[in-house]
């Protein structure tokens, strides 16, 4: 673990990991919970976590360096179920990359659990885990200037959906018409860091074998 400053009241933690990422980030929730730890926002990365609004971040440092992180506890939410229409775009090109028909592409994507890492890029946009390392896909070589909201998409070990129209690189493969971001609803963001998602297919657009 190596902590680093950032201006004059946030931290930067550096892990090796997404699971430690997890593991730390489900720590720190709970101390801060609990009346421990005043800080202000606790934002988890790819593997990294950020402590921001902290009064005292030179001693939290020292702490954080010998702290000891148990794993993090099984989530006991539900999960989040996301329909889908696997008729995107780039789901031959990623059923071809993983060897597989376009059909059974849509089984293996469905058939996982998924748990949002961290969040970015745009308001709503998680980045979920949870496809073993062979599923990983490239971004595409030339990015797309507008993808639809709602685009269920792959880019290395990560799915994602846009939550709004937007450029972006990743591979298509389906669609939803799930909200991911409202500004009228409490939280607006329907994903944070550490739920569930389950895909499910819409029934009436299944694609051909």
């Amino acid at each position: 673990m190596r902590v680093l400053p950032v201006g004059e009241d946030a931290l930067l933690v550096e892990v090796s990991s997404g699971e430690e990422v997890r593991a730390l980030h489900a720590e720190l929730l709970r101390r801060r919970a609990e009346g421990s730890l005043p800080v202000g926002e606790i934002v988890p990365a790819a593997r990294t976590v950020l402590l921001d609004g902290l009064s005292d971040p030179s001693r939290l440092a020292a702490e954080l360096a010998s702290l000891e992180v148990p794993p993090a506890p099984t989530p006991t939410r539900g999960a989040v179920e996301v329909p889908v229409r696997y008729d995107g775009p780039d789901l031959a090109d990623v059923a071809a990359h993983w060897g597989v028909s376009v059909r059974e592409a849509a089984r293996v994507h469905a058939g996982t659990e998924f748990r949002v890492a961290f969040c970015g890029f745009a308001p709503g946009f998680g980045y979920l885990t949870g496809l073993p390392a062979r599923y990983d896909v490239p971004r595409r070589t030339t990015p797309r200037t507008a993808v639809p909201a709602g685009s269920v998409a792959l880019a290395g070990p990560y799915t994602g959906v846009y939550p709004r129209s937007s450029p972006g690189g990743w591979q298509l493969i389906g669609a939803t018409d799930l909200v991911l971001w409202d500004p009228g609803r409490v939280p607006a963001a329907l994903l944070s860091p550490g739920t569930r998602v389950r895909f499910v297919p819409v029934t009436d657009a299944g694609p051909a074998a």
